[in-house]
């Protein structure tokens, strides 16, 4: 199901933005999403070639957009994203940490049908794998990310991409499950801290979207039946679903809200 883009209304005219995952999926979308309200948008990616490749499609439609390498997992990586960002454009108003593991071998931007062990039979390497980037890699970026907010003096938003998985054990996923609940107890308990710092930490928990995270499923019957029996609305979801409720939570609109998770799930109940 396509959606029409929505019109500009200039949002975040002035502001820059990091999109952790920022090549392909749901930091991809959050990053047109940003550009088309105005806002400089740094794609920090593992996969810097194709970071490099989307970042120029951005710019030839008129955004101003940077590609840097990111390995979640690793705090210099996280430092040199956010001083990279600081340094062209003089500040850090908003930073979506979007990238993820749906497994230990998943790669950004691939598409991946790969058959996980189970908790049983899982290395605890691939589970650390996991950790590291779904929960350590957000702690990180969230962290360096608030400390040049805070110097900076401006404020700021920052949303980290958990998922329903959060809330809604998924077989074969525990890793995922663990980490991204992980997410929404760090996003809820560092908005505690950020609160009188002008700096908002939300979250959100998409559902099953139409993603390379997802392409594995979707190109079987009984992957896409337990997606579609977990999903009220009888639909996948699209990367822009999860883009505009990002831009909800970095926008004035949400001026009032913070340390809450958001589940764009279509009906997915999660208790």
């Amino acid at each position: 199901m396509n959606q029409p883009s929505p019109a500009s209304t200039s949002q975040l005219e002035g502001k820059v933005a990091i999109l952790t995952g920022g090549a392909s999926g749901i930091g991809f979308a959050c990053a047109k999403r940003f550009a088309a309200e105005g806002a400089t948008v740094i794609l920090a990616d593992i996969n810097e070639d194709l970071a490099v490749a989307k970042a120029a499609q951005l710019e030839s439609s008129g955004a101003t957009a940077l590609a840097v390498r990111l390995d979640a997992a690793l705090p210099i990586d996280n430092e040199n994203m956010i001083r990279t960002a600081v340094e062209k454009f003089g500040r850090l108003d908003v930073l979506v940490a979007a990238a993820g593991l749906a497994h230990a071998g998943y790669v950004s931007g691939e598409v991946h049908a790969k058959e996980t062990p189970g908790l049983l039979h899982q290395s605890p390497d691939d589970w650390q794998r996991v950790m590291d980037v779904n929960l350590t890699g957000v702690m990180l970026a969230n962290q360096q990310a608030a400390r040049a907010m805070i110097e900076l003096g401006n404020g700021g938003a920052i949303v980290n991409i958990a998922s329903a998985a959060a809330r809604v054990p998924l077989r074969g996923a525990v890793d995922y499950c663990v980490s991204k609940a992980g997410v929404a107890m760090l996003t809820k308990a560092f908005a505690l801290e950020m609160a009188q710092m002008g700096i908002r930490v939300n979250a959100i928990g998409p559902g099953f979207i139409e993603t390379p995270m997802t392409a594995g499923m979707r190109q079987n019957d009984q992957g896409v039946d337990m997606m579609m029996s977990m999903t009220p609305m009888g639909r996948l979801g699209e990367p822009a679903d999860i883009a505009n409720a990002a831009l909800f939570l970095v926008s004035e609109q949400s001026s009032f809200v913070t340390g809450q998770i958001v589940f764009p799930a279509g009906g997915m109940f999660v208790g």
